[in-house]
């Protein structure tokens, strides 16, 4: 390919200066305005690449050797992160990916909103380490024909065999590890994608971060799981904070981790946690904030930023199993969710019970479809909106909805912001940005939380 100046070829070598790093944490060069991404390299070092890929607009390079680095770049403490693509940031220093994810949140707002305002600095996690509270292991045939449990690699489903994942709780990767073993030694057979049979396909571990709760779920391809009861039994001898096995069995050829039914083979259906005061039950197919302590963090600036009274009336969109409505409760007259899974519904309507709160109600159904009929057969005033949608962000209809309101306040919650940019421009016809936090819900990756008050 030819442009200008320059002709890219693929496995070719250049010199290059990394010039702005991406919004997956890869770095930026430019070879006479030509863009090529370079994973693993950092704004301000001069790298020897070789191209891997070339595209009509842009190309893919890879580091051969880091010419001149930067001080932010430290000792990579993990062998197994760049295959994995879970932590794309483990070559830097924690403080300065602080200082990325704002950049990034910053460099959006610059280019989409009117409204010019300076991104408050990243909140940071102090001990950003063992954060995740759900693990969810692949098992499968390694091409030696034994047995392997980890993370599929990045955009493949070859499994990556993981010892210790720093991103992951201590306790938690214990307990796989476990049931791999047992699996192991006991020769019970292990799913086989590419021939569709053998019997366990995923371990998955939900941690109660604050009251140690822990649930195992075994994903099998067929209804019972070979030495299932000396499993179990094997387990809660072991791990005394296990409150819950779950066999979840799914025989669908899909990517989708978890079938429909669920049966359980030793103490409860669910887990508990807390978040501040609030207790939540965690269920195997309930969706619970992967980092409960930064949780907490990103809800009680949510509030502070919302100025809320007694009087406010809030109307949730996306509400999950009712977190952030339960949470904010206590500070306003009413709170109202909807959110379009019916499980997490009912389990925001127990959570509500469980902790006797008695001012929230929550409906069942898609935001852009009953949003409009909720205010209408509730007679409805809000005075507080509360988003806080999937990665794909807010439909236009909602947003339209939101305008013709007239809300006082708009509190956004994204885990994309890229799509919360997107969607606050067409907010900014009415409103004022207050303020854009970021907050780091995932160390050492490349996703970045903000909330946003207008």
């Amino acid at each position: 390919m030819n442009y200008g100046q320059i002709e890219l070829k693929k496995n070719e070598e250049y010199i290059v200066d990394i010039i702005d790093n991406g919004y997956e944490g890869e770095g930026i060069a430019k070879k006479n305005n030509f863009t090529i991404f370079i994973p693993n390299a950092i704004k301000g070092e001069k790298c020897r690449i070789v191209i891997v890929k070339v595209l009509k607009n842009y190309a893919y390079g890879k580091v051969i050797e880091i010419l001149e680095k930067v001080n932010a770049r430290t000792i990579e403490d993990c062998n197994t992160y760049k295959s994995c693509g879970g932590c794309a940031l483990r070559h830097i220093k924690y403080e300065y990916t602080l200082k990325m994810k704002q950049d990034m949140v910053q460099n959006l707002v610059d280019k989409n909103l009117r409204g010019k305002l300076e991104v408050k600095e990243t909140i940071g996690m102090q001990a950003p380490y063992y954060y995740r509270n759900k693990l969810q292991y692949p098992i499968g045939v390694a091409k030696n024909g034994i047995p392997v449990m980890g993370v599929f690699a990045k955009r493949t489903h070859n499994i990556i065999p993981v010892e210790n994942c720093l991103i992951q709780n201590k306790e938690a990767q214990e307990v796989a590890k476990y049931i791999f073993d047992f699996i192991k030694e006991n020769s019970i057979p292990v799913y086989r994608e590419n021939e569709k049979r053998g019997q366990i396909r995923h371990i998955i571990i939900k941690v109660g971060i604050q009251t140690n709760e822990i649930m195992c779920i075994i994903v099998t391809n067929e209804e019972y799981i070979s030495q299932e009861d000396k499993l179990v039994k094997e387990i809660c001898n072991k791990f005394k904070n296990v409150k819950s096995i779950i066999k979840n069995i799914n025989n669908k050829d899909t990517n989708v981790i978890l079938g429909d039914k669920n049966v359980v083979l030793y103490g409860e259906k669910y887990i508990t946690d807390k978040l501040g005061e609030y207790i939540f039950k965690i269920s195997p197919m309930s969706f619970y904030q992967t980092n409960p302590v930064q949780t907490e963090v990103l809800y009680n600036k949510a509030i502070e930023l919302a100025d809320l009274n007694k009087e406010d009336i809030i109307c949730d969109l996306y509400c999950g199993i009712g977190t952030i409505g339960i949470f904010a409760s206590k500070y306003v007259k009413k709170v109202y969710g909807i959110e379009i899974v019916e499980e997490a519904i009912e389990a925001a309507k127990e959570n509500a019970e469980i902790n006797k709160v008695e001012n929230v109600e929550f409906v069942a159904g898609d935001v852009e479809e009953v949003f409009d009929k909720m205010l209408i057969d509730k007679k409805i005033s809000p005075t507080v909106i509360m988003l806080d949608p999937p990665r794909k962000g807010v439909d236009k209809k909602t947003i339209q909805t939101i305008l013709s309101l007239g809300v006082e306040k708009i509190i956004y919650i994204s885990c994309n912001p890229a799509t919360m940019v997107r969607d606050i421009n067409l907010l900014e016809k009415n409103y004022v940005i207050k303020e854009i936090q970021p907050v780091d819900m995932f160390p050492f990756t490349s996703n970045c939380e903000v909330v946003s008050v207008l």
